[in-house]
This record gives C-alpha cells, sequence and structure tokens, in this order.
C-alpha cells in the first residue's frame, strides 16, 4: 500500500526541479533505475566533499606549525623543533619556523590536537541528535543545510589567514561547529541510499559506494596542497566552497525516497521470501526486513537502541572505528619514523605510500559487501574480518622494516581488512538495521539508527588517536598491541549475532524446515 498523497507531499518537499528539469531532457518520467543512478552520484559527491573538507587540516598542520611537520597528533614536546628536508633526508634544529600564531609556539603541536579531539568529538556528539532529526524532517532539506554549513564553517577556519587572526578560540570555536554540520551528512546520505536499494545487492552496491571516503581523503589532500602555494587559506576556502555548491546540487536534484517522484511502482523485488510454518511467524535472521506499507512516526532514540543488533554492532564500530582512525592520523609520521630497509622515507613519501592503506580499505569494503550479500551474515562478515586484522596488524608491525614492497603490501593487507568491517557497519548494516523486521513496516528509523551506529563508532574513533599519541612516546609496539586488541574486542562483540547467524543457516540448510532460530537476540 502507498503513502497518502499528503504524506508524499511532506516527506518530498514537492516536486524536484532537478527531476522536472531532466524529465525535459529525457522527454519523459525518468525509469527507477535512473533514479537510483541519480542517489548514488550525488550522495557519493555528496560525502566525498565532506572527507574532503576533513582532510584539509591534517595537510595544514605542517605550515601553521612548521617545527612539527613530522609529528601529526602529539601531545607533549620536550623543546621545539624545526624540521627540514632534502631528498629525503631529515635535518632537526632547534630554530622556530614562522607558521601561524598561535600553533607555531612550543605547544602549537598540542593546540592542533586539541582541535582533532574536539572536531571529533563534537561530530560523535552531534551525529546521535542528527540521527534523531534525520527521521523527522526532509533528509534534502536536512543534508543541504549540513552541507552549507560544513562549506561555512570551513572556509571561516581559512578566513583567519586573511583576517590575521591568531585567537586559538576562534579556531577551535570554528572546528567544533564544522564538526556539529559534519554530523548530519553520514545518516542522511546512508539513509537515502537505503530508501532506494534493497538488500539482496545492498552490501556490494554499498560497498562500492563508500569509496567516497578515501576518494576524499585523496582529493582533499590534493587540492589542500596545491592551494598552499596561494596561502593556507586557500585550502580551507576552495574546498568549503565546493561542498557548499554540492550542497545545492543536493538541494536541487536529491530524491529522497522512490515515493517523493512517483517511482514506487518502478519498485523492484528483491528480497527474498522465507516460509512460514503454520500457525506461527517464522523467525528471520537479524538483517532481514519487511517493506514499508504505512507513515508511521518515526522512532525514538531510545528505542532505536533497543533494535536487535544495533548495540553489539554500534560497540563494534567503535573499536573498529579506533583502529581505522588511528591509522588516519598516524601512519604517515609512523611509516616517516620507521627505517625501511635501513633508511628513513620524506613526509612527501610517506604520505604517499601510507595512500596504499585507503585503497586497500576500498578494496575491503567491496569484499565485505559482496560476501556479506552472498552469504546473507553481516555479523559473520565483519566479525571475520576484524579477527583476521589482528595477525595483518602483527605482520605489519614485526616485517614492515624489512622493505619498501614489503611494506606497501602489509600495508594494503592491513587496510583491507581494517576498513571492510568499518564501511560495511556503517553502510549495508545501519540501512539493514534501520528497516529491520521489529520495526513493523516503519522506514522511518534509517537516519536515527545510523547516527547511533557511526556515532558510537566516531567516539572511538576520537580515543584511538588521542591514546596513540600517549602511548607512542614510549612504544610504538604498545601502540600495535592496544590497535589488536581493539580489533579483537571488536570482533568478539558480535560473537552472540554469528552465532545466531550460524545456527540460522544450519536450520535453513535443513530439508523441509522452516528457520526456528533467530538472531533477534
Amino acid at each position: 500500500m502507498g503513502l497518502a498523497p499528503e504524506v508524499l507531499a511532506r516527506r518530498s518537499g514537492g516536486k524536484l526541479v532537478g527531476a522536472r528539469v531532466l524529465q525535459y531532457i529525457n522527454g519523459g518520467p525518468l525509469s527507477f533505475k535512473t533514479y537510483q543512478l541519480i542517489v548514488l552520484i550525488v550522495t557519493f559527491l555528496a560525502y566525498t566533499s565532506y572527507h574532503a573538507t576533513r582532510k584539509t587540516t591534517s595537510i595544514v598542520k605542517s605550515v601553521l606549525d612548521p617545527q612539527s611537520a613530522d609529528t601529526g597528533l602529539t601531545f607533549f614536546r620536550l623543546w621545539p623543533t624545526n624540521v627540514t628536508e632534502s631528498n629525503g633526508l631529515r635535518t632537526v634544529s632547534s630554530k622556530p619556523g614562522a607558521g601561524w600564531a598561535p600553533f607555531n609556539g612550543s605547544d602549537g603541536t598540542s593546540l592542533l590536537g586539541q582541535l582533532d579531539v574536539a572536531f571529533l568529538a563534537v561530530y560523535a556528539f552531534g551525529m546521535y541528535f542528527s540521527g534523531h532529526f534525520g527521521d523527522r524532517c526532509n533528509l534534502r532539506i536536512f543534508l543541504t543545510v549540513g552541507m552549507v554549513g560544513t562549506g561555512l564553517f570551513t572556509s571561516l577556519f581559512g578566513v583567519g589567514y586573511w583576517g590575521n587572526i591568531h585567537n586559538f578560540y576562534y579556531f577551535l570555536v570554528v572546528q567544533m561547529i564544522a564538526g556539529l554540520f559534519q554530523s548530519t551528512g553520514w545518516p542522511s546520505v546512508v539513509a537515502v541510499v537505503g530508501n532506494w536499494f534493497g538488500k539482496s545487492k545492498r552490501g556490494l552496491i554499498m560497498g562500492i559506494w563508500n569509496a567516497h571516503t578515501s576518494v576524499g581523503n585523496i582529493l582533499g589532500s590534493l587540492i589542500a596542497s596545491a592551494m598552499l602555494t596561494y596561502g593556507w587559506g586557500w585550502s580551507f576556502v576552495l574546498p568549503g566552497l565546493v561542498t557548499a555548491f554540492i550542497g545545492l546540487v543536493v538541494f536541487l536534484i536529491l530524491p529522497v525516497t522512490p515515493e517523493s517522484v512517483g517511482a514506487e511502482a518502478d519498485r523492484e523485488e528483491d528480497e527474498i521470501s522465507f516460509p512460514v510454518k503454520s500457525g506461527e511467524e517464522a523467525a528471520e535472521p537479524l538483517l532481514r526486513q519487511e517493506t514499508p506499507v504505512e507513515e508511521k512516526e518515526a522512532v525514538g532514540f531510545l528505542e532505536a537502541w533497543k533494535i536487535p543488533g544495533v548495540a553489539p554492532f554500534a560497540l563494534c564500530l567503535f573499536f573498529a572505528k579506533l583502529v581505522a582512525y588511528t591509522f588516519l592520523y598516524w601512519l604517515p609520521f609512523y611509516v616517516s619514523h620507521t627505517a625501511i630497509d635501513g633508511k628513513y622515507l620524506s613526509s612527501g613519501t610517506s604520505g604517499t605510500l601510507s595512500t596504499l592503506f585507503d585503497v586497500g580499505g576500498v578494496l575491503g569494503g567491496i569484499l565485505a559487501g559482496h560476501i556479506s550479500d552472498r552469504l546473507d551474515a553481516r555479523a559473520i562478515t565483519a566479525a571475520s574480518f576484524m579477527y583476521c586484522a589482528i595477525p595483518a596488524l602483527f605482520f605489519y608491525r614485526s616485517y614492515g622494516h624489512v622493505s619498501l614492497l614489503l611494506n606497501g603490501a602489509l600495508m594494503f593487507v592491513t587496510g583491507m581488512f581494517v576498513n571492510g568491517p568499518y564501511a560495511l557497519i556503517t553502510t549495508a548494516v545501519s540501512a539493514d538495521l534501520g528497516t529491520h523486521k521489529s520495526l513493523k513496516g516503519n522506514s522511518r528509523a534509517l537516519a536515527t539508527v545510523t547516527a547511533i551506529i557511526d556515532g558510537t563508532g566516531s567516539i572511538g574513533a576520537a580515543v584511538g588517536p588521542l591514546l596513540t599519541g600517549y602511548i607512542s612516546a614510549k612504544s610504538w609496539s604498545a601502540v600495535f598491541t592496544m590497535l589488536m586488541g581493539a580489533a579483537l574486542v571488536a570482533g568478539l562483540l558480535l560473537t552472540k549475532l554469528v552465532v545466531a547467524e550460524v545456527t540460522t543457516k544450519i536450520e535453513e540448510s535443513r530439508p523441509n524446515r522452516a528457520p526456528e532460530c533467530s538472531l533477534d537476540v
């Protein structure tokens, strides 16, 4: 049963201007698959721009605080140093660089670290509220506001260059507000994509789509680096303007649901039907959902936490993102300070080499999505990848120094196993749980569930780099031990769901029997 006309009007916000233009060019209504393609492209560009603005700060750090060009997130310094490089050789002196006050002092690295932690903390905190509001308003408008706000406050950070602003609290507040606006992005794009794609190929599609994270990181690095020639302010302003522009594109063309553009009748039935026992409802695996049949009230925050699977996957993502974001912030620093085949690489070379981790992550996300689709078992796939990440981390730490080729190969494999479950949980799992059968057809939980899962994960993303800043001062081996422990805990948190999925597979494989177990634990 379709939604009532008044409900459609409220959810869609009227006919999209972009859809009208495309229909005019097409000479008729757009097909369902065309709308799906539009959704994938627009949301991909949207979150690519989010990550491009997020990456900018790490590139500009070496300009703001040239005394610690190699240090990234460091939380204490014994004396000020100036680092210069030539032909891959590093020279250290005690003369301060020019930099930009207040970041060019002896505590500059600590201040920059505080900006990162403040951004991630507000981002994680705002994620919970963003999901709550996202399920109660038009996601297209909500995402547009978030993108324009992100672009504005990212640009305002760069305005400090022309405004000759040297007040730390100006940059801190701007970063915190930018983090708050960025928190609108992930719940919105996952909810929209989840509305348009059924479960049968959702893992593979979202695994490929999730490459926007790595693409955004790479583009953000390239744009910010190129703009440094014209002044570090442009490294913030240009990505900010691009993000705001794509936000306007979202407003003009993004269809939130098939119903909002009258495409519901063309939806392909790709959900699998399972037998029901006479006189009772068949138990279903955790991530299977029912097709929404009517408009209902949005699911509350506490109610969303009670959906089977949300809590364990959210806690699992806490530890998964702790590992992933530690690599995001610290990998170039670690590589540049580790002798590979007896030689130390320059920061530029280390940064280039570290991109192999992201490349491996793209492949890992696609593989995790495809495997989970084929097995119809998200928990088994995510847990398996996390367990495989443990030996990958061990071998990278133990043998990455042997040669450049071996370092790159082990880094690629580590990125594949670390980012695979991270990508799977934040995309396909979130979308599946947001339409879980316990909601009885209520589709208005996608953004809230996505926000809960990724918001909890983002807290881990802030904790990981923060702990690494302290632990690495004593031992990098201790850091890798922490990361391996986090990966182990992440896998163990899914144990109950894994056992339930395995039990369901065994029951389904028995002839002439309906599944008797359930992952609703």
